[in-house]
């Protein structure tokens, strides 16, 4: 059955005309359901609720611990807070189910609801079908009495969240990257304060952007998709090193010393070859996506580490790495996901695991960089009515074929839908910068036309 309202990560849309209260309170219900005595005989299903400060998280958050309460689950609000501490909440608080209300890196006037399993992991495929299944429900699954649902709150999340993840990664952590000159870009998302508390636990002396949350500023400016101003300012303020979150802090890139984009990809090799280096990279072998530059592929062959691939998505990097047993795996956006913390991406435990391996080579952030080879990339965004067409559509199957001939083994093309948003992503590798212009120029083209008049937007990002 085809999923109506689960995305790539979870639910997303533009809040109040997507993502609405309704939904949301329907979602609530629904999820419950699924984790409630039906399945688990659990009377009263406990489910935490963490949330970023969009303007609209406290509706949708309001509406979703209604539908939980209705149905018997008890709802535990965390406040705003990272994703991933969510995540981790679950299993601190012996949770049936844990709900971010987040649009992550989208902007402020989107929102959605991401779920976490009882595992602490996000649902696959076949649990969303089955709450969605659960979405109409009859009257009489609603309780009544001492069976609602009691509201509770955990105001010491943040803490329990800063003090498990510091416990977890106490025996890798490098003090030597307390020497570092490091500026933090928070996105005015949910990695403030929470990346601070952190930080200090470490006894990390760090400056912060990006921690003057309104409501709807969100990823405005600032933020892991839009480097600019942490740029600007690590060069300008003589910095070493400049991390920066996405709005529910589930993802990490970096700048080096020259304002030079470190992304997830060469987060995830340097990482790789630092697990290596104290032989705690388990089989040798990571987990990318099909995104991820062959540059990185080639860089972890040359020192024996083989780089399996799954489909975009950090959930679907999860299952790659249960199935090969990896430790380490992600995403060129800066989803990394390392077992020895949990279950999912965390972009402030990770930003730990990469200042620690900064420290313990001794060169510039540069330098270490470099060591993750990148083929010259090109990703553009097309604005699209039917991305769903993309997967049967022959006029741009042919053009792929034909530019891919054309690379050979010296690059390679990828077309995929987004999970979130009406957009197909075009993008392309090749040896110059040029012939990634040209052949995603064509491509887009094509895509535009052959899916009923979309529009080329920006380039996600280039190297």
């Amino acid at each position: 059955m085809a999923r109506q309202f689960f995305g790539t990560d979870g639910i997303r849309g533009v809040a109040n005309r997507e993502v609405t209260a309704e939904l949301a309170l329907a979602m609530g219900r629904a999820a419950t359901l699924w984790v409630g005595p039906a399945s688990r005989n659990v009377r009263h299903p406990r489910v935490v609720i963490g949330r970023d400060g969009r303007r609209s998280g406290a509706m949708l958050e309001a509406a979703l611990a209604a539908g939980v309460s209705s149905v018997g689950g008890e709802p535990v609000f965390l406040g705003i807070i990272p994703t991933p501490a969510v995540a981790l909440m679950v299993e601190l608080d012996r949770a049936d189910l844990g709900v971010v209300i987040s649009a992550s890196h989208n902007p402020f006037h989107d929102n959605g609801i991401k779920l976490f399993g009882p595992n602490q992991r996000k649902l696959s495929d076949a649990d969303e079908e089955a709450i969605e299944a659960l979405l109409q429900i009859d009257v009489h699954t609603l309780v009544d009495g001492d069976n609602v649902g009691w509201f509770s709150r955990r105001d010491d999340a943040r803490s329990r969240y800063a003090g498990e993840i510091v416990d977890r990664l106490a025996d890798v952590l490098d003090p030597r990257m307390k020497d570092l000159r490091i500026l933090v870009d928070c996105a005015n998302g949910a990695a403030w304060p929470a990346a601070g508390v952190v930080f200090q636990r470490v006894g990390i002396q760090c400056d912060y952007i990006g921690t003057a949350a309104d409501g709807t500023n969100i990823n405005r400016g600032c933020g892991s998709t839009d480097l600019g101003l942490l740029s600007n300012t690590v060069v300008n303020g003589g910095y070493d090193i400049g991390i920066a979150y996405d709005g529910d802090a589930d993802r990490m890139v970096a700048v080096d010393e020259r304002g030079d984009e470190v992304d997830g990809d060469r987060v995830m090799g340097l990482l790789a070859l630092d697990l290596q280096s104290r032989g705690a990279l388990d089989g040798n072998r990571i987990v990318a996506t099909t995104m991820s530059n062959l540059g990185l592929h080639r860089s972890l062959a040359a020192a024996g580490i083989t780089v399996d691939t799954c489909d975009v998505g950090d959930r679907y990097v999860v299952a790659k790495m249960l199935e090969t047993g990896a430790v380490l795996g992600g995403e060129q956006s800066g989803h990394v996901v390392y077992t020895g913390v949990q279950s999912t991406g965390d972009g402030i435990a990770s930003s730990l695991l990469f200042l620690s391996a900064i420290a313990r080579l001794g060169v510039p952030v540069s330098e270490a960089a470099a060591r993750i080879e990148r083929l010259p990339q090109l990703l553009r965004n097309v604005a699209v009515q039917n991305k769903d067409a993309l997967v049967t559509n022959t006029g741009i199957a042919t053009a792929v074929e034909r530019v891919q001939a054309e690379l050979g083994d010296s690059g390679r093309v990828v077309l995929r839908k987004s999970g979130t948003e009406p957009l197909v992503r075009v993008m392309v590798e090749a040896p110059t910068q040029e012939e990634c212009e040209r052949h995603v120029s064509d491509l887009c083209g094509i895509v535009e036309r052959e899916l009923s008049g979309g529009t080329a937007v920006e380039a996600a990002s280039t190297h």
